[in-house]
């Protein structure tokens, strides 16, 4: 069994007890209170939207979960998203998902392709939204983001009832129209329920949004391969050479 398919052993637990740890002290708020007024904390200070859609497991396609990216653009169509797994202030850090334009993803050599995803369904089937923000006013970004891929890495699977991150980081995949990739209908109606949304309605909305002319058969890869990917913790050699002559 691959380490991103163990489950640690203390951590995991039924329903959803609280991370472990002592509450935060007073000397502790002051700190964080002092260091936001003086620190510029300016990576933060450019995620600019919240998005939230699902994602699936690679190597276990039966697991699916919402999730909400955080994002930050470093230029049109390459975005850095820290992705949580809700919208509240006691929300989890889940992991980490970076989206490139498709001309960059064409220059990939083919074993870093395999780890990526594309984006045309999950944005033109309504599963992709930008809560409380107007359809019209986000319709320019999702005509871009259409022809994007995707590289998601989870580092904490809270689904499984892990109550601190552990074990190996999973790689994740987007939902397709195409199962296992289809994502479980409960999933949907509890997000839109949530943001009083229609999920069915966007996708009628979103029918005029143009595909890629070709989605590179490298991502996705389970669509053509029927294979998903899992890492394994091993123990190795340290390189002690200098990194550089």
């Amino acid at each position: 069994m691959a380490s991103t398919e163990k489950s640690p052993g203390p951590t995991p637990a039924e329903g959803r007890e609280p991370t472990p740890g002592k509450p935060m002290g007073v000397g502790q708020h002051m700190m964080d209170k002092g260091a936001m007024m003086m620190q510029s904390l300016d990576p933060i200070k450019q995620m600019s939207q919240h998005v939230c859609t699902f994602a699936i497991y690679s190597h276990d396609m039966s697991r699916q979960i919402q999730t909400h990216h955080y994002c930050t653009r470093l230029h049109k169509n390459l975005i850095q998203c820290a992705v949580y797994d809700s919208d509240d202030s006691q929300a989890h850090l889940i992991g980490v998902e970076y989206i490139v334009p498709d001309d960059i993803y064409e220059t990939f050599p083919p074993e870093e392709q395999k780890l990526w995803h594309s984006h045309a369904y999950e944005i033109k089937s309504g599963l992709w939204v930008n809560p409380r923000v107007a359809e019209m006013i986000v319709m320019p970004d999702l005509e871009s983001l259409a022809k994007t891929y995707g590289k998601f890495w989870c580092t904490w699977q809270v689904d499984r009832g892990d109550r601190l991150p552990m074990g190996a980081p999973a790689l994740m995949m987007s939902p397709q129209a195409a199962s296992p990739g289809l994502v479980k209908a409960e999933l949907v109606e509890e997000r839109d329920g949530k943001y009083n949304i229609s999920s069915e309605s966007l996708k009628r909305s979103r029918l005029e949004i143009e595909e890629p002319e070709m989605i590179n058969p490298m991502a996705d890869y389970w669509k053509q391969h029927g294979k998903g990917f899992v890492i394994d913790i091993q123990d190795t050699h340290i390189n002690l050479r200098a990194p550089f002559p």
